[in-house]
């Protein structure tokens, strides 16, 4: 009796550890789409396509753009550009990710930046309305969005 008593005990007590250790464990979460598209307008340093990917760990996103829209006039050093990209959030707010985390840029290669990081809840959608570069502190790039977000906004 007390063999079986025992087994119980340690059954019990192994599904309540892995009941514990689901619920502390990290949720999964998925952004959709991971890259989009839309059309951009930088004023005097020029137009064109921008892709964003995006991605999610728990609250916390990053995304990352490179752009035709705006071509380096010299070489820009990795960190150089601060970034703030703004988003309309649910339809009815705006949220910002912001990061100076680009890569080297080459003279007349397109501009990168990201990942630039932003927080996030679920079921939060965003799609990008406008882009802030700052280029070594003082060269300002002040692009807007001219199409929607394609395939479709950023769904967390």
């Amino acid at each position: 009796m007390r063999r079986i008593t025992l087994g119980i005990s340690t059954a019990l007590g192994t599904a309540a550890l892995a009941t514990g250790a689901l619920a502390l464990a990290p949720t999964a979460s998925a952004v959709d789409p991971t890259t989009a598209t839309i059309t951009a307008d930088c004023g005097t340093f020029g137009s064109g396509s921008a892709t964003l990917t995006a991605t999610q760990d728990g609250t916390a996103a990053t995304i990352t753009l490179s752009s035709s829209a705006v071509k380096a006039p010299l070489d820009v050093p990795a960190g150089a550009v601060q970034s703030t990209l703004t988003l309309s959030k649910n339809g009815s707010e705006t949220t910002t990710f912001t990061g100076s985390s680009n890569p080297a840029i080459p003279t007349g290669s397109d501009v990168s930046t990201g990942p630039l990081t932003g927080t996030v809840a679920a079921g939060d959608v965003l799609e990008a309305k406008s882009l802030k570069l700052v280029v070594f502190g003082f060269i300002t790039v002040d692009c807007t969005a001219t199409s929607a977000q394609s395939p479709g906004p950023f769904t967390f």
